[in-house]
């Protein structure tokens, strides 16, 4: 299996407790479920409805002002937002409509109609590369809608370095997490289609901007 990320080859690996194949790339450091074990939207949608992510919850809301907190640390003149794969509830646009940045709203599941076709100073997206079968076409149409030193935060947790350690995590668990990226992978990315890296905190969130 070719990388979905750089198209190098790929080193298998096998799950023997669930009898999961793995297929991890030496070039980008991802590493991808094999593709029989890939979720269409119908499966995805019925896991995401036992979520209990209410627009009311005090805990939800702080777990996206922690990522936000990441995001906007240093006074960023945004004026315009986009978060894609938003989920069920439109509630991190509101958010950041409280700090005074227009947020529109996307996810191919919940809001599949909802147009985003147009260029935003921020385009956010939590918890969603894990899930995508086409990260990189995704990636580059995310930074194609992009202003001149647009910023792009990914939310997706990084995985473990050591083979063992991966096979233990937690995340993977998931049916619908297919793919799993480290810091390294979204350099490769970055690369390729002009972006800096301005920070990630080593976890599960990553900040880039757009270079001119």
């Amino acid at each position: 299996m070719k990388c979905l990320i750089c198209n190098s080859s790929t080193e298998h690996f096998i799950d023997k407790k669930d009898n999961i194949e793995y297929f991890e790339c030496d070039s980008c450091q991802c590493i991808i479920k094999s593709k029989d074990n890939f979720v269409d939207f119908n499966k995805q949608k019925q896991r995401y409805d036992l979520h209990e992510n209410s627009e009311n919850s005090s805990g939800y809301r702080e777990y996206f002002n922690r990522f936000l907190d990441f995001v906007l640390d240093d006074g960023k003149d945004i004026k315009s937002a986009l978060d894609f794969g938003c989920g069920a509830t439109s509630l991190l646009a509101k958010i950041l409509k409280e700090k005074n940045i227009e947020c529109d709203f996307y996810d191919p599941i919940y809001y599949r109609d909802n147009n985003y076709n147009k260029s935003y100073d921020l385009i956010v997206s939590i918890e969603v590369f894990e899930h995508l079968h086409n990260p990189k076409k995704i990636f580059e149409e995310l930074v194609d809608k992009l202003n001149p030193k647009g910023y792009l935060a990914i939310q997706t947790a990084f995985h473990p370095q050591n083979r063992d350690n991966f096979l233990k995590w937690y995340y993977k668990l998931d049916p619908t997490h297919i793919i799993f990226f480290s810091p390294h992978t979204f350099n490769i990315l970055a690369k390729e289609y002009n972006l800096e890296i301005l920070k990630h905190n080593s976890k599960n969130i990553i900040l880039m901007q757009k270079r001119d």
